[in-house]
């Protein structure tokens, strides 16, 4: 929403496109969406599972006009999968930039007693015992993380990972003033 407020306020064409394995939501890029993105946001939902690959391709082969995309997503698929998604978009002409949208809780797994956790795509309950899982799991996302920044930098692709306890406006001055350093650097 930030986002498309500032790029609106800029005179730039904004869309948006909300999708789990399909798109479920979409609006065209244009210079007077802002009201209908902003509401199209409120009314996102989580719900049935997401996969990248089917709604990107079909949003890169409907975007005539080259553009910046941004992607948030929590990439929770292979990094292999998640770039062949994405690459779509750019060998498209667009300028990518990706989000990667994580909990503290998914960065740090500070969870110390036995539980389980509920798959908010899937419905699915999962039986986990902390102590046998922590470390493993801090491993995983780490090794995660770092194969996906590996693979979007070799594409040419902006990735930033944004942790969800950071307050919003942070996170965007960072991104945009490493974008800046780095356009003056191309």
């Amino acid at each position: 929403a930030a986002l498309s407020f500032f790029s609106q306020r800029q005179r730039d064409r904004v869309g948006l496109a909300t999708f789990d394995h399909e798109i479920v939501e979409y609006v065209p890029p244009s210079t007077r969406h802002l009201q209908r993105i902003l509401h199209t946001l409120t009314r996102a939902e989580t719900g049935r599972p997401g996969l990248l690959r089917d709604p990107l391709m079909r949003l890169g082969d409907n975007l005539h006009n080259r553009g910046i995309i941004l992607v948030i997503s929590d990439f929770y698929e292979e990094p292999e999968q998640v770039l062949e998604s994405i690459r779509h978009l750019r060998a498209r002409g667009h300028d990518v930039i990706v989000f990667h949208l994580l909990d503290p809780a998914e960065l740090d797994f500070p969870f110390e007693s036995a539980a389980s956790f509920r798959d908010m795509e899937s419905g699915r309950m999962i039986p986990i015992v902390p102590d046998e899982l922590a470390a493993e799991y801090r491993t995983l996302i780490g090794e995660h993380t770092e194969e996906l920044a590996r693979l979007f930098t070799g594409s040419r692709i902006d990735y930033t990972v944004l942790d969800t306890s950071k307050p919003l406006d942070h996170a965007l001055f960072k991104y945009l003033s490493s974008r800046e350093k780095m356009g003056r650097a191309r």
